[in-house]
């Protein structure tokens, strides 16, 4: 080695290194901030594929009870507890997946529909209009078009007018007041169906027999 080789200066390397470290850590730590936010992703992408999976195994059920037949009628439902359970189990399931979504649906059904008989019936047979337009043999756009033009928001306007104001507490009884019940009201005139059915049948075109005093309460002497 000549003498005149200057020494080596360990300092001097090291400045040559220190840039390129001081960029890659600057790199690696806006990597981090960068992937940071993605860390909790994979638990919520598995929590929402659940929740579709759990959706779409009730809409398949719904489909496969409400397909196999007429829709049932809940004020001629038998009188079986496990048929109204049934009727009521999937009406719960499919409001929650589908009726409940629509902002005025939700805001006009009162906390005491299952107390209101009609409310039901009107619920149900909605629950298998859609169940037709989107599920059905004969499923089509167009029934669909006529499920939320038409039936929704009519089952929703007639229930804000028929019982919108209703509540859980006036179904409870209370010091002088009488509790709400589900007994729908009599049919008037029920007392001479024999005699109208007979005036129909064989003389239609001459005057009807007069109707009784008690008529119109359906009573019958």
């Amino acid at each position: 080695m000549s003498s005149n080789t200057p020494p080596a200066n360990p300092a001097a390397g090291e400045d040559n290194w220190s840039g390129p470290v001081a960029g890659l850590a600057r790199l690696v730590d806006g990597l981090r901030r960068d992937v940071d936010p993605l860390t909790g992703l994979p638990a919520r992408v598995e929590e929402l594929a659940e929740v579709l999976a759990r959706l779409s195994e009730t809409v398949a059920s719904l489909a496969t009870r409400r397909n196999a037949g007429p829709a049932p009628s809940w004020l001629l439902a038998p009188d079986a507890p496990a048929d109204t359970a049934a009727i009521l189990d999937d009406l719960a399931a499919w409001m929650g997946a589908i009726y409940m979504r629509y902002p005025d649906a939700a805001a006009v059904l009162p906390d005491c529909w299952l107390w209101h008989p009609d409310v039901v019936e009107e619920l149900v047979w909605l629950m298998h209009a859609w169940s037709a337009a989107y599920q059905g043999p004969a499923a089509s756009v167009a029934l669909a078009g006529d499920w939320h033009d038409r039936q929704r928001p009519g089952v929703a306007r007639r229930i804000r007018q028929n019982v919108g104001s209703c509540s859980v507490e006036r179904h409870q009884t209370r010091a002088g007041r009488p509790p709400l019940t589900a007994i729908a009201p009599a049919v008037p005139a029920v007392g001479q169906l024999g005699e109208i059915a007979a005036w129909w049948a064989t003389a239609r075109d001459s005057t009807p027999p007069e109707p009784t005093d008690h008529s119109a309460n359906g009573a019958h002497r």
